[in-house]
C-alpha cells in the first residue's frame, strides 16, 4: 500500500474533531489514521485554543454557542467529504458528534 496523502480540509476536520472530542487516539482510530500523525498535525496547527478562564457568564455562553455553531457548520461541510471517503452518510453522524466528555472550561 502506498503512502496516503491527506488534503488540507481533511486535516482541518481531523484537528477540529480531535479538539472537540478531547481525544487524539479516539478520532485517529475512527478516521483510520495514526494517532502520531494527528498529534503532529495539531502541533503544526496555528489555530489558538482559547480558555474560558476569566470570562463572564455571558461571554462563556457566547463561546459555547459559537462552538455549537462551528460544530454544526463542520458537520454540514463534512457531509459530502465523508460520504465520498466512507461511502456512507451514517459516517457523518459517527465522526461529527462528540461523546460529551469534552468541556470548554
Amino acid at each position: 500500500m502506498g503512502k496516503r496523502i491527506f488534503d488540507a480540509s481533511f486535516k482541518r476536520m481531523a484537528i477540529d474533531l480531535s479538539y472537540a472530542r478531547g481525544s487524539v487516539k479516539e478520532v485517529a482510530d475512527e478516521l483510520g489514521i495514526d494517532p502520531g500523525r494527528l498529534s503532529k498535525w495539531r502541533q503544526k496547527d496555528s489555530s489558538p485554543v482559547r480558555s474560558t478562564e476569566g470570562l463572564s457568564d455571558d461571554q462563556k455562553e457566547i463561546k459555547r454557542l459559537q462552538k455549537e455553531l462551528k460544530e454544526a457548520q463542520m458537520e454540514r461541510d463534512m457531509d459530502p467529504m465523508l460520504t465520498h471517503v466512507c461511502g456512507s452518510k451514517k459516517a457523518v453522524s459517527i465522526f461529527s458528534k462528540g461523546d460529551g466528555r469534552y468541556t470548554d472550561s
